[in-house]
C-alpha cells in the first residue's frame, strides 16, 4: 500500500468536482465506527503491533446525476470529503487525525460502495531519537494517508436514514520525506449510518447521449518533476531532486491512454548515501565518486476522469551505476489538466512497495 497515492490526491481530487452545467445538488453524511488490526507488512514494525486500533470515519458526499459526461461514464459516483480519527492503541504510535478527498463508486445496483480517498494525516507521536526512538513507522507529524472502503451501502431506509457496513483499509506514510518511514496499514471492520440532508428525496439520473468514438493521434509529453526526500538512514539529511520525463501516449478511447517513455533522475539524496556507504561499509565496495544519476524507460497507463487522470507507470533503469532498491521502479499518481496542453501532476515513485519520493511536476502534452 505504500505506493498508493501519498500527500496528495492533489489535495486536488477536488479539482475534478467542478461543474459546467446547473446540476442537481444533493448531499449526504455518513459516520462509521471501526476496529481492526495493523498488518505486518514489514517485520521491522512487529514491536508496534500490540493491540487493535479503532476510531471513526466521517463522510460528506455530493451525489452526481450525470450533468457532466464523466459522471455517467463511471456510474454516477459521489465526490466528497472524509475525516478519520484513529487511535492506534499503542503509546508509541499515538493517534492519527486525517482529512481526505474521496470518490464513492457504486456496483450491484448501487448496493456496493467502493470509497477511495487520499489526504493528509497528523500523528501525535512521531519518531524522536530521544523520547520516541521505537516509533520507526512515522518519521514526521504530517503523513500522507490513503483510505479504501468496500461497504454494503443502503441509503434512505427510513426518513433519510440508511446504513453501511464493510471493510476498511487505512494507510499512513510520509513517502520518505524524512526517515524513518516503515509506515502502517490498518485493516478494519466498520459499521455506520448514512443520512440524506434533504430528508431522502429522489432525483433522476441523466442518461448519457450517444457519443462519437474518441480518437487522437500520438501525443508527446514533457514533464519536469521535483521534491525533497531522505534515504532510510535516519538523520542522513533531506535533499532536493529533479526528474525530467519525456513520453508518448496514445488514446484508446474516452477513458484510457497507454504511454511509453523515459526518465532522467537527479536524486541528490543518493550522493549522501553513496558517500555514507563508501565510508561506513567498505565491504560493499562502493566508490565515493560513483555517479548518482539514473536513467529509466517505462510503460504506463492513464485513466481519464473529467479534468483529472490517474497515472500508473512501470519502469526499468537502463543506466544504474549505484544499486538502490533494484532496477525496476513504479509510479502512481494524479494529473490535472489546465486546458488541452498544460497539466500539473503529483506522483509517488517507489520500488515495489518501498516508497522513494513524492514527485510534484508540471508538464505539457503536445
Amino acid at each position: 500500500m505504500k505506493h498508493l497515492f501519498p500527500i496528495f490526491f492533489l489535495i486536488g481530487c477536488c479539482f475534478g468536482f467542478s461543474q459546467k452545467k446547473n446540476p442537481t445538488k444533493k448531499y449526504t453524511l455518513d459516520i462509521s465506527q471501526f476496529n481492526g488490526s495493523i498488518l505486518l507488512h514489514n517485520p521491522d514494525i512487529s514491536h508496534l503491533i500490540t493491540d487493535h486500533p479503532g476510531g471513526i470515519i466521517l463522510g460528506f458526499n455530493r451525489k452526481r446525476y450525470g450533468h457532466e459526461d464523466w459522471e455517467a461514464d463511471y456510474g454516477y459516483p459521489d465526490t466528497g470529503f472524509s475525516f478519520v480519527y484513529q487511535n492506534m492503541n499503542n503509546s508509541t504510535l499515538g493517534q492519527n487525525f486525517g482529512l481526505y478527498a474521496h470518490y464513492n463508486f457504486y456496483f450491484f445496483k448501487r448496493n456496493l460502495q467502493f470509497r477511495i480517498g487520499q489526504g493528509v494525516a497528523y500523528n501525535t507521536n512521531p519518531y524522536d531519537k530521544n523520547t520516541n526512538f521505537r516509533n520507526n513507522a512515522y518519521g514526521t507529524h504530517l503523513l500522507s494517508s490513503t483510505i479504501a472502503m468496500i461497504n454494503y451501502h443502503k441509503e434512505n431506509l427510513i426518513a433519510g436514514l440508511g446504513l453501511k457496513a464493510g471493510i476498511s483499509l487505512i494507510h499512513y506514510s510520509n513517502a520518505n520525506f524524512k526517515a524513518p518511514n516503515t509506515s502502517t496499514n490498518t485493516m478494519a471492520l466498520n459499521f455506520g449510518l448514512t443520512y440524506d440532508l434533504d430528508g431522502g428525496k429522489d432525483y433522476e439520473y441523466v442518461k448519457p447521449e450517444k457519443k462519437e468514438k474518441t480518437t487522437e493521434p500520438i501525443r508527446y509529453n514533457l514533464v519536469l518533476r521535483g521534491g525533497v526526500n531522505e534515504s532510510d538512514v535516519v538523520n542522513s539529511g533531506r535533499y532536493g531532486f529533479w526528474i525530467f520525463s519525456a513520453y508518448a501516449d496514445k488514446r484508446l478511447g474516452r477513458k484510457s491512454a497507454i504511454q511509453l517513455g523515459g526518465d532522467v533522475f537527479f536524486s541528490n539524496f543518493l550522493k549522501e548515501l553513496i558517500r555514507f556507504q563508501s565510508i561506513s561499509f567498505p565491504e560493499n565496495e562502493v566508490a565515493a565518486d560513483t555517479d548518482f544519476k539514473r536513467v529509466g524507460l517505462f510503460v504506463g497507463h492513464e485513466l481519464f476522469i473529467n479534468k483529472m487522470s490517474i497515472v500508473t507507470q512501470l519502469g526499468y533503469y537502463v543506466y544504474y551505476p549505484f544499486d538502490f532498491e533494484g532496477r525496476t521502479y513504479n509510479r502512481i499518481g494524479l494529473k490535472r489538466y489546465f486546458g488541452d496542453k498544460i497539466f500539473g501532476t503529483v506522483t509517488l515513485k517507489a520500488h515495489a512497495a518501498k516508497a522513494e519520493a513524492v514527485e510534484f511536476g508540471i508538464g505539457v502534452r503536445l
